[in-house]
């Protein structure tokens, strides 16, 4: 049987491949790749920032809905035309993380699309145990954004965010807005802090308060929001040293900072403001099986606006338009990519 695949060359080189799909082994199932999106991750692949991790050949894509589509031997439990997702982490189960019940940061973490072969195929073979059921009335479109909803849903629970906490964003992309949503839910008083008009337009429409760090001094803004408090809790999304700065100053005495965003390198923090308001400084990264569970249940809900958010879908033939659309920043959120017509 014919399928196809998105195959990562070089820098800024993605070419769609023509393979022959392989029978699902012991423990696995084939999924019918629906959609798949485009992240962060996925474009510093693209960027070539990742090659000594991501060789040429590799197949990107994490995000992603489809259905059952062939069950491998010993596997039960699961139906031919079954909406599922995937949790796309692969543990080790014996390093100390482990070992700590801490499997999503495990040691020797694969994570699927970047260790592995990813979602962005036609056919997709992976373990059952990585596989989630979606509910029959969620469109795949909208369950393409679960995985990235984990990870808004781990960082707020991470956080620890309560009823009545002032929270500050620093960041407005797809991440850092699905933060404040679900923050929003467990209702805290959200403030995010975004340069882009676009994007704060998007919150705007959410609900969700926005500032212009160009134009607001979001110290000062906070200081009036909270008393002169403070802000309980930051959250670094923005993946900058201003950011960085920002997240640090607005925090309350003993307020909490967590760090969504990847840096590569370093970033100067003030330590003696963490000394003199006794700050804690929280890394929070991927997700458990809970965290999916929930985050399933807001996109499937509707607590999550997918059709607000999803501001693309391409064809797979039309991939390259898809990586330049979100690598251009300009009016997107989350692009998708629609594999539907190479489904069975």
């Amino acid at each position: 049987m014919s399928m196809q695949a998105v195959v990562y060359r070089a820098a800024r080189r993605v070419e769609v491949e023509d393979r022959t799909a392989a029978e699902p082994g012991p423990g696995e199932v084939r999924i019918a790749v629906a959609f798949t999106g485009i992240c962060g991750t996925d474009l510093h692949i693209f960027h070539g920032d990742m090659d000594a991790r991501v060789g040429a050949g590799a197949v990107l894509g994490h995000e992603m809905s489809g259905r059952i589509d062939a069950i491998g031997p010993g596997v039960t439990g699961w139906s031919i035309g079954q909406p599922v997702t995937v949790m796309p982490t692969l543990s080790c189960g014996h390093c100390p993380a482990c070992r700590r019940g801490n499997a999503h940061i495990c040691h020797n973490l694969k994570f699927l699309g970047i260790d592995s072969p990813g979602a962005m195929q036609s056919l997709w073979n992976v373990p059952a145990d990585l596989v989630l059921a979606l509910p029959d009335q969620l469109p795949l479109d909208h369950a393409a954004l679960v995985e990235p909803v984990s990870v808004a849903v781990h960082d707020v629970r991470r956080a620890g965010v309560s009823p009545g906490d002032h929270v500050v964003v620093v960041g407005g992309g797809p991440i850092g807005t699905l933060i404040a949503i679900v923050a929003q839910r467990e209702r805290a008083r959200v403030v995010l802090v975004e340069p882009d008009p676009f994007r704060r337009s998007v919150a705007a429409e959410l609900g969700i308060e926005a500032l212009d760090p160009a134009a607001v001094d979001v110290v000062a803004t906070t200081d009036e929001h909270t008393a002169g408090a403070g802000a309980d809790i930051a959250f670094e999304v923005s993946g900058s040293s201003g950011g960085v700065e920002t997240a640090v100053q607005v925090l309350a005495t003993r307020g909490r900072l967590v760090m969504v965003a990847i840096h590569p390198q370093p970033r100067a923090v003030s330590l003696h403001r963490v000394f003199w308001r006794e700050l804690e400084l929280f890394g929070a990264r991927l997700y458990e099986r809970p965290d999916v569970i929930a985050a399933i249940e807001l996109v499937a809900s509707g607590a999550v606006p997918a059709d607000r958010l999803i501001s693309l879908i391409e064809p797979v033939a039309a991939v390259d338009a898809a990586f330049a659309a979100l690598e251009s920043g300009g009016r997107v959120m989350k692009v998708l990519i629609d594999w539907r017509e190479l489904g069975r």
